[in-house]
C-alpha cells in the first residue's frame, strides 16, 4: 500500500520563489531515491480560524504564506530507504543551509492513505 510523507510550512512571501527552486531540486532528489510523486501547494484560501487551522499550526505570520505539500511513496519500506538516501545526499546537506524558511515550525508526518491512491 501506498505511503505519504504531508508538510506544513510557513514561508516568507519575500523568500518564496527560493523556497519554490528548492522544493524544485527536493523533488528530483526524491524521485531520484524511489518517491513516486511530490506536490507543492502555496496557500490561496487558509484562513487563520478563531481555533485551529493551517496558519495556527505553523505559527504564521502575517508576512508569511503557508505552503502544504507531500511526497508519495510505493510503501512505507520505500519511503524509509528513500528518506535514508535522501538525508546521506550531500546535495541535501548543501541546500538545507540558509533554507528559505523556519524549519523549527514545520510540520510533517508520515501517513498511510485509505482511499484515493
Amino acid at each position: 500500500m501506498a505511503y505519504v510523507d504531508g508538510f506544513v510550512i510557513p514561508v516568507p512571501k519575500e523568500k518564496l520563489e527560493a523556497y519554490k527552486d528548492l522544493a524544485r531540486i527536493c523533488a528530483i532528489v526524491w524521485k531520484e531515491y524511489g518517491a513516486i510523486a511530490s506536490v507543492e501547494c502555496v496557500g490561496d484560501d487558509v484562513p487563520y480560524g478563531e481555533l485551529t487551522s493551517f496558519p495556527r499550526a505553523v505559527q504564521a505570520k502575517e508576512s508569511e504564506v503557508v505552503v502544504f505539500s507531500w511526497i508519495v511513496y510505493a510503501d512505507k519500506t520505500a519511503r524509509d530507504a528513500c528518506m535514508e538516501k535522501v538525508m546521506a545526499d550531500p546535495r541535501m546537506k548543501d541546500m538545507m543551509t540558509g533554507q528559505p524558511f523556519d524549519g523549527k515550525r514545520m510540520i510533517f508526518g508520515g501517513f498511510t492513505p485509505f482511499l484515493g491512491l
